[in-house]
């Protein structure tokens, strides 16, 4: 494809390359706000113990402010039930531990900042663009066009919408804000110059013009050419990796959920008669931090919405981010709460993101469309049917060329890979045919714009037609066979000549991922075995509304996509079934248990794919409002093997007006293989599928219910045999319940390994080509000697670490320099706020205070996140000066469900001594 897109070359772990220390910017780059945290408090707080003293808030003021805590509140919450608490900077964030000791404070966690949402792959387009195909494609294969022709269109349903704004004005979301139009309300938390690092400046009007994400709530869908890019490179594999969810504004969201029929494009969405509120979290650029989040939550619960959906997050693996509890709390409390699963496919497994991370909200994968609007040429000179190339829209070139062939060989391997010969004429009138092969596509083009030429073809040579990244030149790709018959008349002498017709010309071509799970979507479980994602909705390449100054119109790709498919989807339930918190806390388990489960390939016998991707299948709306069987539970989690739960018990119910015999059947999806054999890593996505299977037993394999019956059924479920438990195997499948009219499952989820064993700190020298973790020096080279710092401009030593899985603890220390103990990593490798921040010790070894704690802190993967740097100060964590004099830097992460309290269960890690000469 022509977009400019950014891409990033992924193989197998083992085949890593090295990057350059220099790449590492000496800067501390952990994903929270310094010295920021959210408190929350009891509602009936005893504050100072004495309850006449005013609000739980006043309360907890007084009683830091008596014990002589430095704070600045920055936005109370007050929502009785959900959260109450505040927003506040700590002069000494080590008072945390002191804050926690306090009457009625209930938790304080780190404010957490999430970057802005980037997109899969986005282009803008208009009503004038060919091969654009009715949206309905996905209503069909998901049951919501069935729902429409009921006339059920998600009426009477408010949905609240936090993202970057809406362009109301656009024609499509009605024109207009406020009572009488599509968008009656919402407001504007943070204001156009919102970074994350600024202070927010809010107003009453959710209005975006600048950024354009959240206005795709409408619905066209176009089939994903660009969701597993291939190649531009022979035989690797490229694959999009956006660092975030998906970029834009409400507009786009707002339009999947709310489009009106009759648009330009004959699109509609998916709820188009429910109302939309817009909360603005996002500035025109710039990040967002979960006090804005918690605060558009509550904004939305307090305005009545029946369901809130957010489009964004950041990977962090954990249930335990603020706004991953706030949004949990909610749906628990009885809204719908829907949040993109994320676009990190290509990271691998326990990559999660938060919020979507809250356990009772629904984390929602995205799947391919069924077919791929593609374009056609005509060619004249030999007799040939329209030949079709890969791009959505028609390549810029209005005139009738000739055809040249840079090889008249329609078999050689590296063809254009090298400077063409000096007898090659002026290419700039042609179109230039090439085959693909050994070099990357952009060294051909290189070579053949070195003689002018300006528009190249490149025909497959078998491994596969896909999309292309071919950089700033004008080249697509054609299929084999028509290469071939091109290249050989052309070697027979023939003149051809192409058009390129700019409208008319646009083919429906059956997508050879169709209804597959999208590869850019991210690989659960979360770090603490939470099942995510939850559910697939259709989410690949998407024409939706836009800002007007932007475009209109924007096609995108991306979970940013499903999520809004699947909050109008819900809308359409509670249109239905009622809108009481029962029901509602009922829709996730009701979407599951209808939903349609997804292969891993469109090869007959290939394994379903991972429920680590694809959550419980795709969405079947109808059957999920109309089925007559119901499943008490949807979710099992079998946990890892040290805390296994084989057992699991789910109730079937029989709501509908006849009786009905029901058959159980167990059908596995592919175990995930997530870390690399042989490595400490994970396995790169499309993670490895293994058909090491679980095996079921049930209590009874068939039974009868008479309408209004129940049956309790329990299944026994083992893990795999013979799987290499240091690859962390993932093993899942779905239990059905099958009736000769209808069918439901249960979706199951385990581990065939202990989750204490997994290594959490990176002691390689795979990534950096030096063990790490590892001190650099002011230089930022690795410190492998004791050196003085003055602290002064940039001469201070910073910490260099990866996590090569998620630690619920992480802490660095300082320590004397005699201090000499057997740490776990070979010169390898945040933390419970309640536990001491005056020292103490650890191995027998006396600690001097701490300089950074990190809870719940996530796994590196090999792009954005690569590694964790902190520099250091010559001032401990509480702000108090380190005296002169040399010191080390000890590292103890905790393992995954390791004891805090047990020095057994922490990785370790001792830097080389620094001085101090400040």
């Amino acid at each position: 494809m022509k977009a400019a897109l950014s891409f990033a070359l992924f193989g197998a772990t083992s085949a890593l390359a090295a990057k350059s220390l220099s790449s590492v910017q000496r800067v501390t780059n952990l994903p929270i706000v310094s010295n920021k945290f959210i408190v929350e408090v009891a509602e009936t707080s005893d504050i100072p113990s004495k309850r006449d003293l005013g609000t739980p808030h006043e309360q907890l003021y007084r009683s830091l402010k008596e014990r002589k805590i430095a704070f600045d509140v920055h936005k109370e919450y007050d929502a009785p039930g959900i959260f109450v608490g505040a927003a506040m900077t700590l002069t000494d964030s080590q008072d945390v531990a002191s804050i926690l000791k306090t009457n009625g404070v209930v938790a304080i966690r780190p404010v957490r900042s999430y970057p802005r949402p980037a997109p899969v792959f986005s282009k803008t387009c208009s009503p004038g663009d060919a091969g654009l195909p009715d949206s309905e494609s996905t209503h069909i294969t998901t049951g919501v066009d069935k729902l429409h022709a009921k006339g059920i269109t998600g009426k009477g349903i408010k949905i609240g919408i936090l993202d970057t704004g809406i362009d109301y004005t656009h024609p499509a979301l009605g024109g207009g804000f406020g009572a009488g139009f599509k968008v009656q309300g919402g407001y504007d938390l943070v204001g156009d110059d919102y970074t994350g690092a600024n202070a927010p400046v809010p107003d009453s009007d959710p209005l975006d013009q600048c950024a354009g994400h959240g206005s795709y709530y409408i619905l066209c869908y176009l089939a994903p050419p660009f969701n597993s890019r291939v190649l531009d490179q022979e035989p690797m594999l490229l694959y999009v990796r956006p660092m975030i969810i998906s970029s834009g504004a409400i507009t786009r969201l707002k339009g999947i959920i709310g489009a009106n029929p009759g648009n330009e494009f004959n699109i509609s969405g998916v709820a188009y008669d429910s109302t939309i509120y817009a909360y603005r979290i996002f500035g025109c650029n710039g990040s967002v931090n979960d006090d804005v989040i918690v605060d558009g939550l509550l904004m939305g619960v307090k305005a009545g919405m029946d369901i809130l959906t957010m489009s964004l997050g950041g990977s962090d693996g954990w249930s335990e981010s603020t706004g991953s509890v706030v949004s949990s709390r909610i749906a628990a409390s009885g809204k719908i709460v829907t949040i993109a699963a994320g676009n990190e496919g290509a990271s691998g497994s326990w990559f999660t993101s938060s919020p979507g991370n809250a356990i009772d909200a629904i984390s929602v994968a995205s799947s391919d469309n069924t077919i791929i609007p593609l374009q056609s040429f005509t060619v004249d000179g030999v007799t040939h049917d329209p030949i079709v190339y890969y791009d959505t829209f028609p390549l810029p070139v209005t005139e009738t060329l000739p055809l040249y062939a840079t090889s008249n060989d329609t078999t050689v391997v590296d063809d254009a890979c090298n400077p063409l010969p000096a007898s090659t004429p002026d290419l700039s009138g042609f179109v230039v045919l090439v085959r693909r092969g050994t070099c990357a596509f952009v060294d051909k083009l290189a070579n053949i714009a070195a003689f002018g030429a300006k528009t190249a073809l490149i025909y497959d040579n078998g491994n596969g037609f896909a999309g292309i990244e071919v950089g700033n030149f004008s080249a697509v790709l054609i299929q084999a066979e028509d290469g071939v018959f091109l290249g050989q008349q052309l070697a027979a002498g023939k003149s051809i000549k192409v058009t390129f017709p700019q409208s008319g010309a646009g083919v429906q071509f059956p997508s050879t991922t169709g209804g597959l799970v999208s590869t850019f979507t991210t690989y659960g479980p979360t770090n603490d075995f939470y099942f995510k994602p939850a559910i697939t909705a259709p989410g690949g390449d998407i024409l939706s509304t836009y800002p007007i100054p932007l475009g209109t119109w924007r096609l995108d790709s991306g979970t940013s996509m499903a999520t809004p498919f699947l909050a109008g989807s819900a809308a359409l339930f509670l249109s239905v079934k009622g809108k009481s918190p029962s029901v509602a806390r009922s829709a996730r388990t009701f979407f599951q248990a209808t939903a349609k489960p997804i292969s891993s390939s469109l090869t007959d016998g290939d394994p379903f794919q991972t429920v680590t991707q694809q959550g419980a299948g795709l969405v079947q709306v109808y059957d999920a409002i109309f089925g007559t069987t119901t499943l008490s539970r949807t979710e099992l989690i079998l946990n890892d093997t040290a805390h296994f739960a084989g057992p699991q018990k789910f109730t079937v119910k029989n709501t509908g007006k006849t009786v009905k015999t029901y058959t159980l059947s167990h059908v596995p999806a592919g175990t995930a293989v997530t870390i690399g054999a042989g490595s400490i890593l994970p396995a790169l996505g499309p993670v490895p599928l293994s058909t090491s299977y679980a095996s079921v037993k049930f209590n009874s394999g068939k039974f009868t219910l008479l309408p209004g019956q129940a049956h309790d059924v329990v299944a026994t479920i083992t893990p795999p045999k013979g799987v290499d438990a240091t690859t962390f195997p993932v093993y899942s499948g779905f239990i059905h319940v099958t009736s000769p009219v209808e069918s439901v499952h249960a979706t199951y989820l385990g581990l065939a390994a202990s989750l204490k064993d997994k290594q959490v700190v990176d002691n390689t020298d795979i990534i950096f080509g030096v063990n790490i973790p590892a001190l650099l020096d002011s230089a930022g080279n690795v410190q492998d000697g004791p050196v003085n710092y003055t602290f002064v401009g940039a001469d201070a030593p910073t910490m260099l670490w990866r996590q090569a899985f998620g630690t619920p603890l992480l802490r660095l220390d300082l320590v004397s320099a005699n201090t000499s103990f057997a740490p776990t990593l070979n010169s390898r490798a945040a933390i419970s706020f309640a536990t001491s921040h005056k020292g103490g010790s650890f191995a027998k070894v006396s600690t001097l205070g701490p300089l950074l704690e990190q809870p719940y802190l996530g796994r590196n993967d090999e792009g954005d996140l690569l590694q964790n740097t902190f520099v250091l100060s010559n001032t401990f964590a509480n702000g108090t000066t380190i005296s002169n004099g040399s010191y080390k830097v000890l590292l103890r992460a905790l393992r995954v469900t390791g004891d805090p309290t047990n020095e057994a269960d922490y990785e370790s890690w001792l830097s080389p001594i620094f001085g101090v000469a400040a």
